[in-house]
């Protein structure tokens, strides 16, 4: 992994750099766009989007959401990552997971204990990267996706 690797709010200054990020082309089933993230996150206070640089280059997005009510009875709120893009050649150098740990990192500055994900299931899909990462199934769908969860503490 490289190690200028940061993460920026999205601004006026980025956002057309920010919309540029695309995974390879036999990725985009399993994530949504950048600028439908974007889209979401203008809706939804809790979401939490950033850009993924290594220097100035722009090598991802993400977008986390914190505190949402996840079931919409306002009884069940978490916190987790939304979406993960990387650029192909970008990808298989850690950003992935940076974004994660930096995900998580942020979680534990707001007092989270636990960490959520969904994802699109399928063959060439990022199961596999989350649950190398710690993730364990919840045995949740959320939307069609499957849930996973890692534990903070």
């Amino acid at each position: 992994m490289t190690t200028s690797l940061r993460l920026a709010p999205i601004t006026r200054a980025n956002i057309d750099r920010a919309i540029a990020v695309r995974v390879r082309p036999d990725q985009e089933r399993f994530v949504s766009p950048v600028v439908k993230s974007l889209a979401e996150a203008y809706v939804h206070p809790e979401a939490w989007p950033r850009l993924v640089l290594d220097g100035d280059t722009p090598v991802g997005f993400l977008m986390a959401f914190i505190d949402i009510d996840w079931d919409d009875k306002g009884v069940d709120f978490r916190s987790g990552l939304w979406r993960l893009n990387v650029t192909p050649e970008a990808q298989g150098r850690g950003v992935g997971r940076f974004a994660v740990e930096a995900v998580a990192g942020e979680l534990r500055r707001r007092g989270a204990t636990r960490m959520y994900v969904t994802w699109e299931p399928g063959d060439g899909g990022p199961e596999g990267f989350y649950r190398k990462l710690g993730f364990h199934l919840t045995g949740e769908i959320s939307g069609g996706q499957t849930v996973g969860v890692l534990d903070l503490v």
